[in-house]
């Protein structure tokens, strides 16, 4: 059985995408199972101890369409000893006032039913105004901006991995 589980909600398919490039660099599906939230069941969670939420943010600051249809199961999951590793897309420019909210939001809601938020990542090289993603002035995950930066998405990918190769203990 893989060691990760990695739950991803992708309307555009960029989420999918940076997804598949996370789990390649992880070490493959041997070591990560992907999961499209839209499909998946409660039980699906319990089976692993090390888990990535992936969501971009949508509209002003939103959940993906699939991660909010499901927001509300969360509470039939018990996080507890689980950690759990956030990754984001979104857009710094265009929604500056709300850049990564989605991703803080999960990762608030999972920290109140017991997962350990791993894979904390720094503000630089970002200009935004507020987000929901930022505690103790960092974010709570990876934060990507395909639509402004994707350029510097694959440099952060792999300096992330090898953080939660660290915090995952694998």
């Amino acid at each position: 059985m893989a060691k990760i589980g990695l739950f991803y909600g992708s309307t555009t398919g960029k989420t999918q995408d940076v997804a598949e490039t996370i789990q390649k660099e992880l070490g493959g599906d041997d070591v990560v199972t992907m999961y499209d939230i839209a499909e998946v069941e409660d039980s699906d969670f319990e089976q692993y101890s090390n888990i990535i939420i992936a969501c971009p943010t949508w509209d002003i600051g939103e959940l993906q369409a699939d991660w909010s249809g499901y927001y509300d199961e969360l509470d039939n999951i018990n996080f507890s000893g689980k950690k759990v590793a956030y990754f984001g897309t979104g857009d710094q420019v265009g929604y500056s006032e709300n850049f990564q909210d989605a991703m803080g939001i999960l990762e608030e809601k999972i920290t109140e039913l017991g997962g350990k938020t791993v894979g904390h990542w720094s503000t630089d090289g970002y200009e935004f105004e507020e987000s929901k993603a930022v505690k103790n002035g960092k974010f709570v995950g990876l934060a990507l901006d395909e639509d402004n930066q994707s350029e510097l998405t694959d440099k952060r990918i792999k300096s992330w991995v090898a953080q939660l190769k660290t915090e995952f203990g694998i």
